[in-house]
């Protein structure tokens, strides 16, 4: 049984604790690995280590931290394949679904790549008589990230990339459930000149995640994982003086008026909420057609092509996704199918028992398509976070708007329509986070920055972007005066003014 380990300082450490995990394969149900869980002792260690290594790394110029992630970033492209199969092996998602994973991390890296000129800090001269004032970006120290299982290497990469290109000494803790590339992404950013010690990998479980948000050398935290958890860990990181970003989970809707293109919104529609089996917490896993005539031909469509999917194992080049990640993830995915069923939703396409010859005992779960989905059902206001589309109907432009801008996640959304003033009046006022305008799954370049609204996301600023490199500082404000001689008594005990 192959054993998945820290790694922490440069290098690969052994588990103490006595705890494991167990990793499947999600194509065949079978454990194929396991992971060491760290005790407290092992996670104070890597805190120790991350401490001990960061003073020097701040220290070292912007420049010279660019060059790591420039050379980080090469190497990513030459193992491209390689740990897309590593993430395929662990995830299930196919391997081109695997690359796209990898590359949205990589362009974090390519970001990153410009620290010397994000960390610039503002100056100004003659503030007052005398006085100039300038402020500088500091790193905050040892920070941490905790990771959920559906992006085992972008969101590792969203974090640790600004992170440690900031100056600061990064703590990974990932999920449990896909731990094996985390690992070598350390691996290969020592490979690419980075110091022992400021990308340290620690593999654990629940007693783990809360040492982490309550160890008093960690500065800040950064997570992603279900809303329930993500409140808890804001409330908790925050009540122990850390700062803190924590993205919770999403129910993304789609909106299609009657005059877009329903070829073209389907195609999307379909990738958007079959894509890696659903997984995503930026799939669009509602629909919402306004009028009866479009959500008819929008329903006609949408059969036709979850006829043509095909869902295989995840190296199968011409499977459209794989399996989900866990069979407790399937048997909860089939509870809300269930779910919808008895709360007088219309079952159009049924799932559940599906089975891929061969590998009966994978995860796999069929694509399932709801209509005529009520906004009060609990299906519909949870996440369920696998190949499950709702349709709900809607009316009106002004009604589906209500319907994202209610609900309690605030992550994505997309509408699909040829009029200009209709999407530019959706953009205005759905209270969503990230928009898309016939864009699907509209996840924002590197150079700007990924974040939900409402219960999708708890804290002020969002993951990468220019909101990562200030997540990931301090500022520090100079205010300076070079005395000439003269000085008045008095004057001193009046509160400074720039007169």
């Amino acid at each position: 049984m192959r054993t998945i380990s820290h790694f922490v300082g440069g290098s690969v450490v052994e588990g103490t604790s006595g705890r494991f995990g167990d990793v499947f394969d999600p194509n065949t149900g079978k454990v194929q690995a396991r992971v060491a869980l760290a005790s407290a002792s092992e996670l104070d260690a890597a805190v120790a280590n991350a401490k001990a290594a960061q003073l020097a790394w701040a220290a070292t110029n912007p420049q010279r931290r660019a060059r790591v992630m420039f050379e980080f970033k090469r190497l990513l492209e030459v193992h491209m394949d390689e740990l897309a199969e590593l993430l395929s092996s662990e995830h299930g998602k196919v391997i081109a679904d695997s690359k796209g994973d990898i590359q949205r991390g990589l362009e974090v890296i390519e970001f990153a790549c410009g620290i010397p000129h994000l960390l610039k800090g503002e100056y100004t001269q003659g503030a007052g008589p005398g006085i100039d004032v300038y402020s500088m970006r500091q790193a905050l120290g040892v920070v941490a990230g905790i990771t959920p299982f559906n992006f085992p290497a972008m969101i590792p990469m969203w974090m640790f990339g600004p992170a440690i290109a900031c100056g600061n000494a990064f703590i990974l803790k990932p999920s449990e459930r896909d731990p094996s590339v985390p690992v070598r992404l350390a691996q290969l950013m020592m490979e690419a000149g980075l110091p022992p010690g400021i990308l340290n990998v620690v593999h654990g479980d629940k007693d783990c995640v809360e040492g982490i948000l309550d160890h008093k050398d960690i500065k800040a935290v950064s997570f992603v994982g279900s809303s329930d958890i993500a409140q808890a860990v804001f409330q908790r990181a925050g009540a122990a003086g850390k700062r803190v970003q924590a993205m919770g989970g999403a129910k993304n809707h789609g909106l299609v008026l009657p005059d877009a293109d329903l070829d073209q919104a389907t195609a999307d529609i379909i990738g958007a909420a079959y894509g890696s089996a659903g997984e995503r917490c930026m799939a669009l896993p509602v629909v919402v057609p306004v009028g009866a005539k479009t959500a008819d031909a929008l329903r006609e469509r949408l059969v036709d092509a979850i006829g043509g999917l095909r869902i295989g194992v995840s190296t199968d080049q011409d499977a459209h996704y794989g399996p989900v990640v866990s069979a407790a993830h399937k048997a909860r995915i089939e509870s809300y199918i269930q779910m919808g069923v008895d709360e007088g939703a219309e079952l159009v396409v049924d799932g559940r028992g599906f089975a891929l010859q061969g590998h009966e005992d994978g995860f796999f779960v069929g694509p399932t398509l709801f209509d005529r989905v009520k906004p009060t059902s609990r299906s519909y206001q949870d996440e369920i976070f696998g190949p499950v589309l709702q349709m709900v109907r809607a009316e009106t432009l002004e009604e589906g708007i209500g319907l994202a801008s209610r609900h309690q996640y605030g992550n994505g959304v997309a509408i699909f329509t040829r009029n200009g003033d209709a999407a530019r009046e959706f953009a205005d006022q759905v209270e969503v986070g990230m928009v898309g305008i016939n864009v699907p799954i509209p996840v924002p370049v590197a150079y700007h920055s990924f974040g939900g609204w409402k219960r999708s996301g708890f804290g002020d600023l969002n993951q990468y972007g220019m909101d990562g490199v200030k997540f990931y500082t301090r500022t520090k404000t100079v205010t300076q005066r070079w005395p000439k001689g003269g000085a008045v008594l008095d004057q001193s005990f009046v509160i400074p003014t720039m007169r």
